[in-house]
């Protein structure tokens, strides 16, 4: 490969609605692996590539480059599958699908990702557990993946790093909602796992990277076209976020929210997705003869507590104290709530799915910055949905919250009031939850 590259001309090139080459692409993903390219740099050509795209050959070659930029596992068998979702607010299937699924008899080797943006991510929520273990090495990971057939970790520095340090330029950088940008994040850090099939939960709506349903469609169709060329058996979904999924927003309230509904207590729209990524799952596994069969399979091992169990045994083989599990005060807990009412009566129209995050973030249940730490124990409890009837002094929302946040605090209050939650006369339509779905079998 030649040497003559500079990162000067390759960011210039982009700028400037160039195509880069496989050599160009390649050579610049290496330098920021090996640590020649700064992040500023990568920084610059992310934001060229946002904003001027890349075609079909290029994501093929960043997704191979970020791919093979560290180690590829392959756990050859058929029934070992994982999911993944493109990021909402409220969305915490992945601890409800994941232990469904191997009550199944599937095998799941979930690396997950951290927050992007307004969004919320699997490791910080998993995080809020005391002792719970996400940084563990690949040899570890495969070993628990043999002897217990699910394992849930964050990205190591073995899995696709070129990724790890884009992710989190990408989130601080306002370069997230890319269709290349995306699919090779995604399908680097999937791919590297090794496992057989994926089903990919591509969100749509005011909530989501993919805001337009066209996009979202080919988002999903880039995802798809990705995990076949590997040959992986693939099913996409595309689901609505224009409205936070389930009822809790923050870290440790989506844990206790998640137990709930692996008691079967759970929400009814975060209940019917989970059932029916997790029936993707199985269907994939080989394990049902349909998406259908393996919905009805998931609904058996949520209802009878199956689920639950497998759920227990990954927070202790992971180190985490799974007491909370029956006493959510083991958690982290904001010491204030307050209640949010409705100023008059009629019907929740709109919730801004996408400001409700932020307000989290802004909180401290996010990042504002790269280097921010989390705070497990602050963010939402919604209780009303979009096309709830409430009336004037109803609650709509509670805010979990610390002692030094009151001014905060009422300023999310007043933009929620005024502008993020809508209240009309009229009952809205409300938007189909599951809204396509695609599969592709390529391993029999």
């Amino acid at each position: 490969m030649s040497q003559n590259f500079t990162a000067y001309n390759i960011i210039q090139k982009k700028r400037d609605k160039g195509k880069l080459t496989t050599d160009e692409i390649k050579w610049f993903i290496t330098g920021l692996t090996e640590g020649s390219i700064a992040d500023y740099q990568m920084s610059a050509l992310l934001m060229a590539i946002y904003l001027n795209g890349m075609d079909k050959e290029e994501t093929r070659a960043l997704t191979d480059a970020m791919l093979y930029s560290g180690r590829v596992l392959d756990f050859k068998e058929r029934h070992f599958i994982d999911k993944h979702s493109t990021g909402g607010v409220g969305d915490k299937t992945s601890f409800i699908l994941a232990p469904i699924a191997r009550a199944c008899g599937v095998m799941v080797p979930m690396i997950a990702g951290r927050g992007l943006g307004h969004t919320g991510g699997t490791v910080d929520k998993i995080e809020a557990v005391k002792g719970f273990k996400t940084e563990i090495s690949l040899d570890d990971f495969q070993k628990g993946m043999k002897e217990r057939g699910l394992v849930l970790i964050g990205q190591t520095k073995e899995i696709a790093p070129a990724d790890k340090k884009i992710y989190a330029l990408r989130d601080v950088t306002a370069t997230v909602e890319s269709i290349p940008l995306i699919t090779a994040s995604i399908m680097s850090k999937k791919l590297a796992e090794g496992a057989s099939g994926i089903v990919m939960d591509v969100k749509t709506g005011d909530g989501a990277f993919m805001k337009e349903s066209k996009k979202a469609k080919l988002l999903a169709q880039s995802i798809l076209e990705t995990g076949v060329r590997f040959k992986k058996n693939m099913m996409t979904m595309i689901t609505d976020m224009n409205q936070p999924l389930g009822l809790m927003i923050g870290n440790s309230l989506e844990i206790i929210e998640s137990v709930e509904t692996l008691k079967g207590k759970g929400p009814k729209d975060l209940t019917e997705l989970s059932l029916s990524l997790a029936g993707g799952m199985i269907y994939l596994a080989g394990l049902a003869k349909s998406h259908a069969e393996g919905i009805k399979k998931a609904t058996v091992v949520l209802e009878n507590g199956e689920a639950l169990k497998y759920f227990r045994e990954m927070i202790i083989a992971q180190g985490g104290d799974p007491s909370f599990i029956d006493d959510y005060s083991k958690l982290p807990t904001a010491e204030k709530t307050i209640d949010i009412k409705a100023t008059k009566a009629g019907f929740v129209s709109k919730i801004s799915c996408k400001e409700m995050g932020l307000h989290c973030v802004k909180l401290g249940g996010g990042r504002m910055k790269a280097e921010d730490k989390i705070d497990f124990a602050v963010g939402f409890v919604l209780n009303k949905k979009i096309g709830d009837a409430v009336k004037k002094g109803e609650t709509l929302l509670t805010v979990h919250y610390r002692p030094k946040q009151d001014s905060l605090v009422e300023e999310i209050a007043k933009s929620i009031l005024t502008k993020d939650i809508e209240i009309k006369k009229t009952k809205p339509t409300k938007k189909k939850l599951i809204q396509e779905v695609k599969v592709k079998i390529v391993r029999k």
